[in-house]
């Protein structure tokens, strides 16, 4: 699967409760971003198993406020349902797949085991 343009209109039914998915908060007017677009978009074509999402931050306001984006490039991956990963800034081709590969690598029952035991 390549990537999806996401909108609040089609957000929901793109997440999954299981499985990896990975957010990129972008704009036209960003060069780090159209920088980084190359990179992003080889990797979902590459990774068909993990959902890869570009969100337009000048056309998509509330889903940029939700997720409190206060930079472009951002990057945020949910995996099994819990973000795991949240972080401004582009990437280069073989840093973006060390990231790929590490949360592939995740162990998501240590990651809620440590959420549970957090204090609310």
């Amino acid at each position: 699967m390549s990537f999806v343009n996401l909108t609040a209109d089609n957000f929901n039914a793109n997440m999954k409760d299981e499985g990896l998915v990975i957010l990129d908060f972008w704009a036209e007017w960003c060069g780090p971003c159209k920088m980084f677009g190359p990179v992003f978009e080889a990797a979902s074509a590459k990774h068909s198993d993990i959902v890869f999402g570009k969100i337009d931050t000048e056309n998509e306001r509330e889903l940029a406020a939700h997720f409190n984006i206060r930079s472009i490039p951002t990057l945020i991956a949910i995996k099994d349902g819990i973000m795991v990963f949240n972080q401004a800034g582009a990437l280069m081709g073989a840093q973006f797949e060390q990231l790929i590969q590490g949360l592939r690598d995740l162990d998501m029952d240590k990651v809620r085991a440590e959420i549970a035991s957090q204090p609310q």
